[in-house]
């Protein structure tokens, strides 16, 4: 599927959850509609840690049409690690990387090898 943004909506709710739960770090998977990234889904069993965070591949539905992933960086760092680009290899194309202070700016999105890439933020009127 080709994404053309993310919502404005949905990007908010991904720097609350990074705020929410700091100084942990959680982890959700990406749903679009019509091509703009507009659901988070948690994944039961999901592990939020101080260093990492886990989905549990074998939980996530089938009829889910994930296009990536997110979670949050409590050290603020919005890079990935060797971790997250093993992760992101198995969860889609696109992922998005929230850090502290989790407010506007404090994120990026990233292709699987871990090279960002601009994910314009859509705002519905």
């Amino acid at each position: 599927m080709n994404i053309i943004g993310i919502d404005a909506d949905a990007l908010t709710l991904l720097l609350t959850m990074g705020r929410e739960s700091h100084p942990r770090e959680f982890a959700a998977l990406l749903e679009p509609e019509d091509g703009v990234i507009r659901d988070i889904s948690i994944i039961p069993g999901t592990i939020g840690g101080s260093e990492s965070a886990s989905v549990l591949s074998d939980m996530i539905p089938i009829s889910l049409g994930h296009v990536g992933s997110a979670h949050s960086h409590p050290n603020g760092v919005i890079r990935p690690s060797y971790a997250d680009i093993s992760f992101f290899s198995r969860m889609g194309s696109h992922h998005i990387i929230v850090g502290y202070p989790y407010q506007e700016g404090c994120w990026g999105c990233f292709r699987p090898d871990g090279t960002r890439m601009d994910l314009p933020v859509i705002r519905r009127d």
